[in-house]
């Protein structure tokens, strides 16, 4: 009897714990099967918002951009939180993954967050290689005493460039002799965001300091057209602070350097363009517009549109043919073709089609707009919807006339009635200029 006790108080006991482990295993399973299907579904939306790119050919990322080690990534998703975009980076069966390569802006955020080192920043890739100057981590050329910073060493971020021009000129500063003979300690050549903060951080060191700038204020984006926004970082500079912007007008930032160079004094020469330099024992002679000038160090933060790309094409010198978009207004009524896929040149055709009669057409020899801002190819793709914008991808002009345009497209050859022709292919490398003075230029083909 005793033993039959013990029996039906041992079957009495397991059966309770099993009833227990089961009504506390049943709600951490469920937890975990929703949240698997809530992972395995998020890791397909990201799968095919990846796919649909590729498949679209929006690969590549228009400058810096991350490269990932997958055999290093943990998959923590620092990279992705730290991403000041939307959707360029994202995990993917425990692996970050670039899946939205063209929308990249060389932000760089993602490698300082990464907390094993698992991504390196490079330029160009594979396909379509980048000009970039030889540049040792102080900014320093292969001429010794020549820097470069912003966006001629592949910083076009308004906030990576003027980091890079604080840290150059706090690199030059190091180098400088008390016995020098120059005139000054360092010339800047470019008043855009590198040489404004080169600028404030050379006042900051009682550094004795000029800048050149052979046109205006800004640099590229002084060249943007009207209203355009700008897009930035908070960054901190010498003198003035934290700088708060992060989408803005370029009116609105265009007028916070103003002011920043009236309250601070910024010995800027504007209308002086850089003719030459030249070595002279320990200093450079530099040569600006009939002007002569002596410096210990010289810090160049040209940018890379000073001499547009022409499409080298009959007809292209006429007066009609420009090469910016300053005021859409002056185009009213006309019929306007906009050549180019990045980003200028598909802003320059949505600001045109604001224009009360104006009639637009959009050229450019890709298949896919790769190097545009996704929100600027989501509102030309609602205007060839709505057929307020032409659009002739695969495209390639061949003769500009008086009143019409040739155009070769996929499916033959088209003229198309024209009063203005608006070319946004970017600029060139002042790669002569720079070889006069001995500057090495590397193509980086997905390179650091």
């Amino acid at each position: 009897m005793g033993n039959l006790a013990a029996s039906f108080w041992t079957d009495s006991m397991a059966e309770n714990q099993y009833v227990l482990f089961s009504i506390y295993l049943l709600p951490f399973a469920l937890v975990w099967i929703f949240y698997a299907i809530y992972r395995e579904l998020k890791y397909r939306r990201y799968e095919a918002i990846r796919d649909s790119n590729y498949l679209a050919g929006l690969t590549e990322p228009a400058s810096l951009h991350p490269l990932i080690d997958h055999r290093a990534c943990i998959g923590c998703g620092s990279c992705v939180s730290a991403c000041p975009e939307h959707q360029v980076l994202a995990v993917i069966r425990r692996k970050s993954e670039l899946i939205n390569p063209a929308n990249c802006i060389g932000h760089g955020a993602c490698k300082m967050a990464c907390p094993v080192d698992a991504i390196s920043l490079v330029f160009g890739s594979e396909r379509r290689g980048i000009d970039i100057p030889n540049l040792s981590p102080e900014f320093e050329t292969n001429v010794g005493g020549i820097y470069i910073a912003g966006e001629l060493g592949g910083m076009g971020l308004v906030r990576n460039a003027a980091e890079q021009g604080k840290q150059a000129i706090s690199a030059i500063k190091k180098t400088l002799s008390a016995q020098s003979k120059a005139e000054y300690d360092v010339i800047i050549v470019g008043a855009g965001p590198a040489g404004i903060a080169a600028a404030l951080t050379a006042r900051a060191d009682k550094l004795k300091y000029r800048v050149l700038e052979q046109d205006s204020l800004g640099g590229t984006v002084s060249h943007f057209p009207r209203n355009k926004i700008v897009m930035t970082s908070p960054v901190k500079l010498p003198l003035v602070g934290k700088m708060q912007f992060r989408e803005e007008r370029k009116e609105v930032l265009l007028e916070y350097w103003e002011k920043i160079v009236d309250e601070h004094k910024l010995n800027i020469a504007f209308g002086s363009r850089l003719d030459d330099i030249k070595r002279q024992h320990d200093y450079f002679d530099i040569a600006s517009s009939g002007q002569e000038y002596t410096a210990q160090r010289v810090l160049l933060c040209l940018g890379r549109r000073g001499t547009p790309r022409k499409l080298g094409v009959p007809g292209e010198e006429q007066g009609k043919v420009v090469y910016r978009l300053i005021d859409p207004e002056q185009f009213k009524g006309q019929h306007v073709l906009v050549v180019g896929g990045g980003d200028s040149a598909l802003e320059a055709a949505l600001s045109l089609m604001l224009v009360e009669g104006t009639n637009i057409s959009l050229a450019y020899r890709g298949s896919a707009f790769q190097r545009a801002k996704q929100k600027n190819r989501t509102k030309v793709d609602d205007a060839m919807e709505s057929n307020t914008m032409t659009v002739l991808l695969d495209s390639q002009v061949k003769e500009i006339g008086e009143n019409d345009v040739s155009i070769d497209t996929k499916n033959g050859p088209i003229d198309i009635k024209n009063d203005a022709v608006i070319v946004c292919a970017g600029g060139i490398l002042p790669t002569p200029f720079l070889a006069k003075i001995g500057i090495q230029i590397e193509t980086k083909y997905g390179t650091a």
